[in-house]
């Protein structure tokens, strides 16, 4: 099956594909990017293999790259609210806090600091793409190079940190 056979198919089914993956993440930038995603992924496999019934395979590929956003996106939230206990959240400091909750939240800031930097820098990275910047796990696991489980654990280990931290600083 050629590049131009397939180029053909995709332009046919682009639309069709596009209003599948919006309705299974219920995001137009999301499902673009998707879309994208299988383009590239089906070009790919063409280059490895023969694929014989194309349609259904772009369609599959489409739906596996949505499912697997889904489950990540599904998996960083669950992390995000379980690894971080309520006290925690509510302890950090707001934009209009008094000079005292400023200095507390400073020194906080700094002992996190301490702690993030004795991180591998594979955690550093990984911690910087998911909370700085707001990777998802799965492009964070691409982008280093490691698998979406090293990705998890690694966050959770962090956040285990960033709470020990939190925790220490609080009873002070």
């Amino acid at each position: 099956m050629s590049q131009s056979r397939f180029n053909h198919v995709f332009l046919a089914q682009r639309v069709s594909l596009l209003r599948t993956l919006e309705r299974m993440v219920n995001n137009h930038s999301t499902a673009e990017d998707l879309l994208q995603e299988t383009y590239l992924r089906v070009t790919r496999a063409l280059s490895e293999r023969a694929i014989d019934h194309l349609e259904p395979f772009v369609f599959q590929t489409a739906r596996n790259l949505a499912l697997d956003h889904l489950r990540a996106r599904r998996i960083q939230s669950r992390t995000m609210v379980e690894d971080v206990p309520l006290e925690v959240v509510q302890n950090v400091a707001a934009p209009l806090s008094s000079a005292e909750d400023a200095a507390h939240a400073e020194q906080m800031l700094e002992r996190l600091n301490v702690s993030l930097n004795q991180l591998t820098l594979r955690q550093q990275q990984i911690f910087i793409l998911s909370r700085l910047h707001g990777h998802s796990y799965l492009e964070i696991a691409e982008k280093l190079g490691v698998s979406l489980s090293t990705v998890q654990k690694d966050l959770k280990l962090i956040m285990a940190i960033c709470v020990g931290v939190a925790d220490r600083h609080n009873r002070h």
